[in-house]
């Protein structure tokens, strides 16, 4: 009877076949990777009577850094500029680490560039509002970013997954 126990998987407990083979994606670490702050007309910025046209980019960038360890940078640029000049700059890199054990490869990209940016988002932003409000203006709440949206636009790209674009054969 004892060696029927060894030999028969369970369904439940640590360590078992069933749990061991389930995907498992995890966040490891988030960081600041990279950040600039300036506003580079101070002290003359403040009597600007104007109110600036905000330019906000962002971009994602993955690198696997390991054996099922991948990293995924959110790069985020909010420009602050009216006729007077440039009120501010803030320039975020804001990574993390993210793990994966038995995931199947044709989900890891999903994963990697609208999942993880989306869970990295919310720090990032909290960061450059934090970081304006340090330069001395209202902290700059940014919009959500509809990463999904941004994936499948970036499949239907030329030279992407999608169809070829009208016009080329």
């Amino acid at each position: 009877m004892a060696d029927e126990d060894q030999n028969t998987p369970t369904v439940e407990g640590n360590g078992d076949a069933a749990v061991t083979e389930t995907p498992q994606a995890a966040t490891i670490a988030q960081y600041v990777k990279d950040l600039s702050v300036e506003s580079p007309a101070a002290p003359q910025v403040f009597q600007w009577q104007t109110q600036p046209a905000l330019d906000v980019q962002f971009g994602i960038n993955g690198d696997k850094v390991a054996d099922d360890v991948h990293e995924i940078t959110l790069k985020i640029t909010v420009t602050a500029k009216s006729d007077s000049g440039t009120h501010f700059i803030v320039d975020l890199t804001y990574a993390g680490l993210f793990a994966f054990r038995n995931f199947p490869e044709e989900a890891l990209p999903p994963f990697l560039l609208i999942e993880a940016p989306r869970l990295l988002f919310p720090f990032a932003r909290q960061i450059v509002a934090d970081s304006i409000q340090n330069l001395g203006f209202p902290p700059v709440l940014l919009d959500p970013i509809d990463f999904a949206a941004a994936y499948m636009a970036q499949q239907g790209q030329p030279g992407g997954e999608g169809e070829p674009p009208v016009g080329h054969a």
